[in-house]
């Protein structure tokens, strides 16, 4: 049976209801007339619905004003990222199971302002709170022992993040290796052959999506017969845009590089700018970002909201206690969980089929195809049918 990852439909545009409140106040966001898709790739099994992520009321059959709360990184609720994917999957929990969601926004990026809205989210009765991005490692490694009866699930923070996490905290990682390399083996069998990987700063995630982007652009090359692929690989330093990585992404399109995967944070703006002034390809990372403009054929995506539904359904199913599969540890979701994927539908793909998707994705499922995760920048992916310029 074709297997396909949760899809929810969360608004382009979120209504925010209030204004950022730094004391106590919960927020809560409606979707707008004009919706998009979010967080969807087709992965793994049939799903129980294709639904639409709808408002979690402010009060539910609790009696809570917030069952599950969702501190926000820094950033807006509708960033088309990290804030607004975590949230579809609170808000559609919620919505299954007849709970109250709310989020909570820090005033400032600050480990205190992140700790303040916990404190919130605790005070109005959550049960869990959700969190995204490694920057909460050290408010929540407080926040866990402060609140030892409350449950903590923080995604993309690994114990190379938070050491220690309590019994009551639940770190959910990617195999991020997995999605890159969907995203190289794609590309190749698509017909592309000079490629490029723009990374941010070499951190383990990075380096994962990187490496596996080598190795599928390896295996297709190898598949289809061809000796030719090219792919410029290159860390920035930094996951802000600045004009030095539009320069380089420029030389890079100007000299024949047809598409580069963008891996990190706001520099996928300034490899964007480039690809329009030189009529490039780009690949996105993380959520699926063909909204951003139509020379994104595809993104090697980690399904933010649904791996919030899978790990919220193991809480709620344990009296709102992590079972033994999250509690205390860093769990690493990837496709056999449905966590990792492309999103097809959005893809601009000519050669590159569904079927071909499926069965690659299937034997990422069933462990017949094991990508490499390594994330040591120095034991780099063996390749002998490409070639790999490490550019400094």
């Amino acid at each position: 049976m074709k297997k396909k990852i949760i899809s929810l439909i969360l608004a382009a545009s979120m209504v925010l209801s209030l204004a950022a409140c730094g004391s106590s106040a919960a927020e809560s966001a409606a979707p707008a007339a004009d919706a998009a898709a979010a967080d969807t790739a087709p992965a793994a099994a049939d799903t129980a619905a294709d639904a639409e992520a709808a408002p979690a009321a402010d009060t539910a059959a609790s009696g809570s004003t917030t069952d599950i709360a969702f501190v926000t990184d820094v950033g807006n609720i509708d960033d088309q990222s990290f804030n607004q994917y975590t949230w579809a999957g609170v808000q559609q929990f919620c919505a299954d199971n007849g709970l109250a969601a709310n989020y909570y926004k820090p005033s400032e990026d600050s480990d205190a302002a992140r700790v303040e809205q916990m404190d919130n989210a605790v005070k109005d009765g959550a049960k869990v709170v959700v969190m995204a991005g490694y920057l909460f490692a050290a408010a929540l490694g407080e926040a866990q022992t402060k609140y030892p009866d409350v449950s903590f699930l923080a995604l993309d923070v690994s114990t190379g993040d938070l050491a220690n996490p309590a019994a009551n905290t639940a770190l959910i990682t990617y195999k991020e290796e997995q999605a890159g390399y969907l995203a190289g083996y794609a590309a190749v069998t698509d017909g592309y052959k000079e490629l490029g990987f723009l990374g941010g700063m070499a951190v383990p995630a990075v380096i994962r999506y990187g490496y596996g982007f080598v190795q599928g652009a390896e295996q297709a090359a190898k598949d289809a017969g061809v000796s030719d692929v090219h792919i410029k690989y290159w860390y920035s330093g930094s996951f802000v845009a600045n004009d030095d990585i539009k320069a380089k992404m420029d030389s890079w399109y100007s000299e024949g590089t047809e598409v580069v995967f963008a891996c990190g944070g706001s520099i996928c703006n300034s490899c964007l700018a480039a690809a329009q002034a030189n009529n490039g390809k780009m690949i996105g990372v993380d959520v699926d970002q063909s909204n951003l403009d139509p020379c994104v054929i595809t993104s090697a995506m980690k399904a933010l909201s649904n791996s919030v539904m899978v790990t919220l359904t193991d809480a709620k199913a344990n009296n709102w206690k992590f079972s033994d599969t999250y509690a205390g540890k860093e769990t690493t979701l990837g496709a056999a969980e449905d966590c990792v994927g492309l999103p097809m539908d959005s893809s601009q793909f000519k050669a590159f089929t569904q079927n071909q998707y499926d069965s690659l994705f299937q034997s990422l499922v069933d462990g017949s195809l094991v990508v490499d995760n390594s994330f040591d920048t120095a034991k780099t992916p063996a390749v002998s049918t490409i070639a790999v310029d490490y550019q400094e």
